[in-house]
């Protein structure tokens, strides 16, 4: 049965998708869920009080109209294949939103696609990871006049405050292809803070507090940032991260930003150094590879390898 006051759905409930729906539901929106873990459905549609869907066709059916889908799944073939039992199931007037990291290419591609078929499509570059239900996320999204009309009240209630923290940055595919650069730049300044506190640490004659200098910079020092927060959270913790492997991958979004650098013919040499920076940790042991993938995790929650 279609719930008349429900219109908005999301597609994927892993660590960004279930928060993101954790923080609508705070706002008081009135949300559908779908996962292909039923169990994960039911759990977060419980805890949050949420309608639960079995399927993407039964989302569809318990939507009002009209009706906005929000995907949060993995790039490539799981979001090419859900778009397209999507485009047979929604009519015009919906929107379809890709709130994952594609590349932005196939989002200009899709959305040509789908507005061929009257539906409205926007990409969505979100970050924020684990942090976004408390502070909000930031958004940098794509598309044409009406996926925004569609889409906006739920961009105000995601970002950190209705005017601000999200950003309409251009027609379909300027979503992801800004995002994308901003996780190139992510990769730059992780690598600069790794490096720079690996070189500390290494003039043993010293013996510099690593957990007292990124604290002191925290506080007015131009290097201040939320990834100088969380490198000083771990170094409290633990400076010596023994029991963390040196191994940081990449998800994507450097290689892409790397090869449109080459493209364009725009040089890039930071971004580019940071991800074969992270190409090389696959097979070394140093200690600025091991800030790297604790970075990492404590902004997106991302796995660590623990040492053998």
């Amino acid at each position: 049965m279609t719930d008349t006051t429900t219109h908005f759905g999301i597609l994927g409930l892993g660590k960004m998708g279930g928060n993101m729906a954790r923080r609508l539901a705070s706002k008081s929106i009135s949300i559908a869920l779908f996962d292909q873990d039923a169990a994960l459905t039911e759990s977060l549609a419980s805890e949050i009080k949420a309608v639960t869907a079995a399927s993407l066709a039964d989302m569809v059916s318990k939507l009002a109209k009209p009706r906005v889908l929000w995907m949060m799944l993995p790039a490539g073939d799981i979001t090419e294949s859900t778009l397209a039992q999507l485009q047979a199931l929604l009519q015009a007037g919906d929107t379809i939103v890709d709130g994952a990291n594609s590349n932005y290419k196939d989002s200009v591609r899709r959305a040509a696609a789908a507005q061929a078929l009257g539906f409205n499509y926007m990409d969505a570059g979100v970050s924020g990871g684990v942090h976004g239900l408390a502070n909000g996320y930031c958004l940098m999204v794509g598309g044409n006049d009406a996926a925004l009309a569609a889409v906006q009240p739920y961009l105000e209630a995601l970002a950190p405050a209705a005017d601000t923290g999200w950003l309409h940055a251009g027609p379909a595919g300027a979503g992801h292809f800004t995002k994308m650069i901003h996780n190139g730049i992510e990769y730059g300044m992780m690598a600069a803070l790794a490096e720079g506190l690996s070189l500390i640490k290494a003039k043993k004659e010293f013996d510099i507090d690593l957990a007292a200098v990124t604290e002191l910079w925290r506080h007015g020092s131009v290097v201040r940032s939320w990834l100088l927060d969380l490198t000083a959270d771990t170094l409290k913790a633990d400076q010596s991260l023994d029991a963390i492997k040196a191994h940081v991958p990449d998800s994507g979004e450097g290689r892409w930003t790397v090869n449109e650098s080459i493209e364009q013919g725009v040089p890039t040499p930071v971004m580019t150094m940071a991800l074969m920076s992270r190409f090389a940790s696959q097979g070394a042991d140093d200690y600025a590879s091991k800030l790297l993938a604790k970075m990492r995790q404590g902004f997106g929650g991302h796995a660590i390898t623990k040492a053998s």
